[in-house]
């Protein structure tokens, strides 16, 4: 009995060192191996894509970027064309690259036989803009570089539900496939196959990225639109995901070399309305980077993302899937994909596709106030689906807002209205009590008081204007959708100034003010006062005549100017915004009258009546 004790346990140690040494032979080791091959190959990768990848490099080992006119630039390599109801294009065999697109629904001008807007263009073209896919991997000679020519079979175009696929046989075991598709709208599905026909096993890494090389003059200068790289990362160690953002100028100064890891996620480069943005697959771990790059007097501006490395044995083949978002940046379409590319449906809120891409309405540069933005932006959306005109519906919005404030605004209103009423009073204490301040101050609150006015309340409309200005400025500001939207007349974009000028008499003098020799510049920028700046500078004139006096000298004077000082100033700003306060200001002009009436308060709209009548100026 006690021999078979010893055999059995002899055989059970034998058996488990079997096992352990078979687990450690078979399925640890070659794991350990394949490890070992993704961290050489990650590094080997994360040293190639530090060479920039998809830019050309010179003997020097610098990016060379070259200047030639866009059509030289596109005619550097065979191409295959891309059209669809929202873009046209082409798509350079060399390098496999998506480097020349035009968006179809928009134009350069406000008139509608002007071009397309460019948003790609080739490299060596002066601004170009580009997507660049590709793998990256340690002593792998052959892997496909900016310079490689990849094959196609001829008359392919790529069409949405009609995709294109390209070819290169590196001669050396590895052949890779690129298949690319296109929605309707503005995203392209860049799916790579790689199989490795060679004798020994490759470790590969894959990158997608947006390159820039150099920006036009135009880019970068405002602070109230956020124009550079721009992303949304998180998902590690379930950090929630998080925007980030570096504007041209500080990306260049502060920040030219940031990287980042995520789980999924996107980044890219942003303009005010147009957006290249890189979506890899949101299970994949990735380190994006965004970087600036001098060479030859050209700042190269990068964002891109780097997978992690997928060995690849002999006969085997691997596959990765990146996104590309080339496009406007109109709010129904991005939130459209951040909800898995379909329409939106409650249910989704809880539970997204896999396809969904977290946050991608934040391309879309809402600001401080998004609490205001947004919804602001929403409701000026379904009053336009209402009407059908931008215009009318920022005056729709107009009224809603007052309606909500009506309470707290009647109020304080009515306060003002009493303070007006009292003013002869308050004069004579002051007059009073004019060598004892203390005494005057209490006397004033015990009338205040005794008439229950609270003199406070004159601000609250005023405070609670300034986020919702803010956000509705916002709104016209860096949404696409008030681009070139019309109103009436001759207004025929929203989003910019007031076309007409008092220096050519809004337009009955067929001079253009700007081209008057020393002084042009001036004419067309602070002293370009339109229509709507003077209706807006009127409409205040009557709020401030409207409003209690305030009690310095001094004081009165400087509110006297106030109306010419904000003319000049909102003269300058969007006209729908102009439209926006000028009707504000109608509203609250119709309220004040009301109450002054109720009160019996003279006010300044019955005095200039009486004086147009003839009639004595007299308290109604």
């Amino acid at each position: 009995m006690q021999n078979d004790t010893n055999k059995n346990t002899l055989l059970f140690f034998v058996c488990a060192l079997a096992i352990l040494f078979g687990y450690q032979f078979l399925v640890m080791g070659p794991q350990q191996k394949q490890h070992e091959a993704e961290l050489r190959a990650k590094k080997a990768a994360e040293a190639q894509i530090a060479a920039q990848p998809g830019m050309t490099i010179g003997a020097d080992g610098q990016p060379q970027p070259m200047k030639l006119s866009r059509d030289q630039a596109k005619a550097e390599s065979p191409r295959i064309a891309v059209d669809t109801p929202a873009l046209s294009g082409s798509i350079a065999l060399k390098g496999a690259r998506i480097d020349d697109l035009w968006l179809k629904r928009y134009t350069q001008e406000v008139a509608k036989t002007s071009a397309p807007v460019e948003l790609f263009r080739p490299e060596h073209a002066e601004n170009a803009w580009f997507a660049d896919f590709g793998w990256a991997g340690a002593n792998l000679p052959g892997l496909p570089t900016p310079q490689t020519l990849w094959s196609a079979p001829a008359g392919q175009v790529l069409r949405p539900g009609s995709p294109v696929t390209l070819t290169y046989d590196n001669g050396q075991g590895l052949v890779f496939t690129r298949t690319i598709s296109v929605d309707a709208d503005a995203m392209f599905t860049v799916a790579d196959n790689v199989r490795n026909q060679g004798g020994a096993p490759v470790a590969l890494a894959p990158y997608a990225s947006v390159q820039r090389q150099g920006i036009p003059a135009t880019l970068g200068k405002t602070n109230i639109v956020h124009e550079g790289a721009i992303g949304v990362f998180g998902g590690v160690k379930d950090e929630k995901y998080v925007l980030n953002q570096a504007k041209y100028q500080k990306w260049k100064k502060d920040k030219p070399d940031q990287t980042f890891e995520s789980k999924g996620g996107w980044n890219g480069i942003t303009d005010k309305y147009w957006l290249a943005a890189l979506v890899p697959e949101q299970s994949e771990t990735i380190q994006a980077r965004y970087r600036v790059v001098p060479s030859n007097g050209v700042d190269i501006y990068e964002s891109m993302f780097l997978g992690a490395a997928k060995s690849l044995a002999p006969g085997q083949a691997i596959n990765h899937t990146t996104r590309l978002f080339a496009g406007a940046k109109t709010v129904p379409l991005l939130t459209r994909y951040q909800y898995g590319g379909k329409p939106v449906v409650w249910w989704q809120f809880w539970n997204r596709p896999p396809s969904a891409i977290p946050s991608f309405d934040k391309a879309v540069d809402w600001g401080m106030f998004a609490v205001f933005t947004r919804p602001i932006f929403n409701i000026l959306e379904i009053f336009y689906k209402m009407v059908g005109n931008f215009g009318v519906a920022i005056l729709l919005l107009t009224v809603m807002l007052k309606l909500l404030l009506f309470p707290l605004a009647d109020k304080s209103y009515e306060s003002m209205a009493k303070m007006k009423k009292i003013a002869p009073e308050v004069e004579k204490l002051k007059a009073k009590h004019k060598d004892d301040p203390a005494k005057q101050q209490q006397e004033m609150m015990a009338l205040y008081g005794k008439e229950k006015i609270n003199p406070m309340m004159g601000c609250v409309p005023m405070l609670i204007q300034i986020p919702i200005f803010y956000s509705l400025y916002k709104v016209l500001t860096v949404t696409i959708e008030m681009r070139h939207a019309p109103f009436f007349g001759w207004i025929v974009d929203l989003s910019s100034k007031d076309p007409t000028t008092f220096t050519n008499l809004f337009g009955l003098i067929p001079w253009d003010p700007a081209t008057a020799p020393l002084i042009g510049g001036l004419l067309a920028g602070p002293l370009h006062i339109g229509v709507w700046p003077l209706l807006y500078g009127f409409t205040m004139w009557l709020t401030t005549a409207m409003n209690p006096p305030a009690g310095d000298p001094m004081q009165q004077k400087i509110f006297q100017f106030f109306p010419i000082i904000f003319t000049f100033t909102l003269s300058q700003f969007a006209v729908g915004l102009v439209i926006y306060w000028c009707w504000s200001n109608v509203l609250t002009i119709l309220q004040q009258y009301i109450i002054m009436h109720r009160y019996k308060v003279e006010n300044p709209i019955d005095k200039l009546v009486n004086r147009l009548r003839g009639k004595p100026v007299e308290a109604t």
